[in-house]
């Protein structure tokens, strides 16, 4: 008998390869048994925690205490879903998503996605547009302003429309659910929220098209790239055979030119690989044995955080900048209200829940990132030189 564990990291899976595929039926259906497995656990932990008032294992279970907005958000829709008539409560509910449930969402999200929390990710609940420095630190100029200077500095502004990308999320949601109180309520929407945003964005942080979602590391965002139908074209996959310094530092030496042509100085780089390469390919090649018969792992020339992440696909490596990868997500300033759907049918005993959030991400600029194909990636191997050998005399 399979674990819940093993059971909900198969449905994890199955909703990443959704997400990939982007065919909405297909998302629809995997993430039906997701929410309902996530709902179950929860439910588990009101029966075995509910009579508790420490707040401290109530935190460590996923349950904290609600703020009065919260608490009034909560019991509002809870309301709603009692009612006999769920859709027409929820068409006059016009409360929307206090922006710290998002907060908490965002914070759930970056420690349990080491990815997601290495990039530059916020909230964007309350803004529809981000301005964002894509050339990095400028230097002032001294003299008459003059349209050159003007066209250098306007170069080096851009705007990310925080509205053109939405992401929905079902949750079904059981009338025993309804009688736990707000408090587990949020715990299981903060969940299903959280695990279904984070799964949704490495897909679309690694690989996203720019069409009707954000634009992944791996594509090309040049000023003069071309865009078919909305598609932004993959990156020119760089041929990387080992890391050692000459080959390693040749290629971070890419990330180190600014698209205005300056250098940019850099402390750490970003490795991205799917999971079966990291233990097949990269693993190997990082991986070094000390004279003691030690072994150190995740060795490189120079400093680097390397992430697993099924989004990658397989012989492929993203290498770069994480800071240089904006992501907003929120609510939106008319959004984060949840709605009574029947798109989909479930028990007799589950109703189904809608609710939207909105957002964009792109690298800050193309050189921010590098696609390498690491199909050919050799183990790393210690090198031993020996100079001055001295002769004895009887080797003479």
């Amino acid at each position: 008998m399979k674990s819940k564990d093993l059971i909900l990291q198969e449905l994890k899976e199955n909703l990443v390869a959704a997400f990939k595929s982007s065919d909405e039926g297909a998302i629809a259906q995997a993430f039906t048994p997701f929410a309902e497995a996530i709902q179950a656990n929860v439910m588990e932990e009101v029966k075995a925690y509910q009579s508790t008032n420490d707040t401290s294992i109530l935190a460590k279970r996923g349950v904290h205490q609600l703020t009065a907005q919260e608490d009034k958000f909560y019991q509002g829709i809870m309301g709603a879903m009692k009612s006999n008539d769920p859709r027409q409560a929820f068409s006059t509910l016009t409360v929307a998503y206090p922006e710290t449930i998002i907060d908490n969402v965002i914070a759930d999200i970056k420690e349990a996605h080491p990815l997601l929390a290495e990039i530059n990710f916020t909230n964007t609940t309350i803004l529809t547009k981000m301005i964002v420095n894509k050339q990095g630190t400028q230097l002032a100029v001294w003299g008459a302003i003059n349209s050159a200077i003007t066209a250098e500095l306007s170069g080096a502004i851009g705007e990310i429309d925080l509205t053109l990308c939405k992401l929905s999320s079902f949750m079904p949601i059981s009338k025993d659910m309804l009688v736990v109180g707000p408090q587990w309520v949020d715990a299981y929407v903060r969940a299903v929220l959280a695990e279904s945003i984070a799964l949704a964005l490495e897909v679309a942080v690694i690989d996203g098209t720019g069409k009707d979602m954000p634009i992944g590391m791996n594509r090309s965002v040049a000023d003069n790239v071309t865009v078919t139908a909305g598609v932004y074209p993959l990156k020119t996959a760089v041929v990387v055979a080992d890391f050692s310094p000459l080959t390693y530092g040749a290629l971070l030496a890419t990330l180190a030119k600014a698209p205005n042509g300056k250098t940019r100085p850099i402390t750490k780089v970003l490795m991205v690989v799917n999971p079966a390469d990291y233990f097949s390919k990269v693993f190997p090649a990082t991986t070094i044995r000390a004279t003691d018969g030690t072994y150190s792992h995740d060795v490189l020339p120079f400093p680097t955080t390397i992430i697993q992440s099924s989004a990658v696909a397989v012989n492929s490596a993203v290498i770069g900048l994480a800071d240089k990868y904006f992501m907003g997500i929120g609510a939106g300033t008319n959004g984060g209200k949840v709605e009574f759907s029947d798109d989909f049918r479930f028990l007799d005993d589950q109703r189904v829940y809608l609710t939207k959030m909105y957002g964009n991400g792109k690298a800050l600029d193309d050189n921010a990132f590098i696609l390498a194909d690491i199909t050919n990636l050799v183990p790393a191997t210690l090198e031993v030189s020996v100079k001055n050998i001295v002769k004895t005399k009887e080797q003479a």
